[in-house]
């Protein structure tokens, strides 16, 4: 087993990159589980590059590993997967990096001796001077994969290409960019071109954003602390698609409503801004760690108190229902993320097939088990950060058929992709993420 990074000594960004990379690829970690506890045992002035170097080396797997095979003489052994990552970390740089090839090499190098195995030195050495060398050649031989021309596994590059033919590359394009950062704004605070005026005096440039009402967009990420009105709960980070979820709610004042699946609390905060005159919200998740967060969202905005938080399963409500019925349910499905690549490339390794048809029968057993907690006249809204069909249209399409008293409310709005059910939004360089959302109403007995 690799052993787990010291996060009590301090270390240099490449070295821990590679540590933390060689638990992703050998134990199918996530970068948002490893990163938190990693980070802090980084030396301070290197954090920012030691990210850099995970999320790159990860959102250009597909592209540097087919390279890697093609210079390594033989596979690398289970346990020298640490190797693996210093590698790929070394070809990230000299293809995605402002580091000079030479600095690149020689602190690859370094890697090997900071893990106590030196004999891959050489090794290291040897593929990144042959990848110089050989570069043209190399990409040469690559260009019929489509995998490695995307960035992407061949499953997801079929997957996308056969339901988004025309909108396959842009989508492939937008996942593989950074991710842009967008705020949402609390109305009680200021308006969004009021906001941009502030960030302006802050010598921040932003964009109000088209779709939602409440957002604008930086042109450059920065640390949340340095926004006006962050510590008081005035703005939020949250992508555009994100803040769509509210408005499509209609809510009301004094209405009850049900945020199932609700960490890290972006949607909850969201609906108490929307409609400050909410009856209570119940929010709910599977996972108690993952409530910490939401706790600390509704302490930044001061809204714990009208918020009941619950740690149960929306898939067995008998649990944790006391058979009061909702106006409003905000079901946010457990998907495959597939939307926001881009936040989170580690998924191009970690989602599999397979992993597509259990989700869809999870959101399908979810929304079967909800749907009995809606009032008469209720509104269900169904959401995923999923591009695929199978998860989204498909099982609005499922569900309706097994539901005499549901139907689709059809939405009127500019954004996203009309579908037979819902509407979808492909992830758009420079804008929002991939999200899907379905409206659903229970007709009156």
């Amino acid at each position: 087993m690799t052993p787990a990074p010291n996060t009590k000594a301090t270390q240099d960004a490449r070295t821990a990159a590679a540590k933390t990379l060689a638990r992703v690829f050998a134990h199918n970690e996530s970068l948002a589980s490893l990163l938190p506890a990693t980070l802090p045992g980084v030396t301070e002035s290197e954090r920012s590059f030691y990210q850099q170097l995970c999320y790159g080396s990860l959102r250009w797997f597909y592209q540097l590993n087919p390279l890697l095979s093609d210079l390594v003489p033989k596979p690398l052994k289970s346990k020298d997967s640490d190797i693996q990552a210093a590698l790929l970390i070394g070809l990230y740089q000299l293809l995605h990096s402002r580091v000079p090839d030479h600095a690149a090499i020689a602190a690859t190098v370094e890697i090997t001796k900071r893990l106590k195995k030196p004999w891959a030195s050489k090794l290291v050495n040897g593929v990144l001077r042959n990848f110089q060398r050989q570069r043209e050649q190399l990409f040469s031989a690559q260009k019929n994969n489509p995998s490695f021309i995307s960035a992407h596994p061949k499953w997801l590059v079929n997957s996308i290409k056969e339901s988004w033919f025309d909108d396959s590359d842009s989508v492939f394009d937008a996942n593989n960019q950074q991710p842009p950062f967008s705020l949402r704004i609390n109305p009680a605070y200021c308006s969004p071109a009021d906001y941009v005026l502030k960030l302006q005096a802050a010598n921040k440039d932003a964009t109000i954003t088209p779709f939602s009402q409440v957002g604008v967009t930086l042109a450059q990420a920065c640390d949340v602390f340095t926004l006006p009105g962050f510590s008081e709960g005035g703005v939020s980070v949250q992508d555009e698609a994100a803040q769509l979820a509210a408005s499509l709610l209609d809510l009301q004042p004094g209405q009850r409503v049900l945020d199932a699946c609700c960490a890290p609390g972006g949607k909850t905060g969201h609906l108490l801004e929307t409609e400050p005159d909410l009856g209570p919200i119940v929010a709910l998740d599977l996972e108690q760690k993952r409530l910490t967060r939401v706790f600390e969202n509704l302490t930044r905005l001061g809204q714990t108190d009208r918020v009941k938080v619950i740690c149960g399963d929306a898939a067995e409500p008998s649990v944790w229902w006391d058979g009061v019925s909702f106006d409003r349910i905000l079901l946010d499905a457990p998907c495959s993320a597939t939307g926001v690549i881009r936040r989170h490339p580690d998924i191009k390794l970690l989602r599999k097939p397979a992993d597509i048809d259990k989700l869809a029968l999870l959101q399908l057993q979810i929304l079967q088990a909800l749907w009995p907690l809606l009032k008469p006249g209720g509104r269900l809204v169904y959401a995923t950060c999923s591009v695929i069909p199978l998860e989204n249209t498909r099982v609005i399409e499922n569900f309706i058929a097994t539901q005499v008293d549901c139907k689709e409310f059809r939405l009127n709005v500019k954004w996203g992709l009309e579908q037979t059910c819902g509407r979808q939004l492909l992830p758009q360089h420079g804008g929002n993420d991939g999200f899907y959302y379905a409206v659903l109403t229970k007709l009156d007995a």
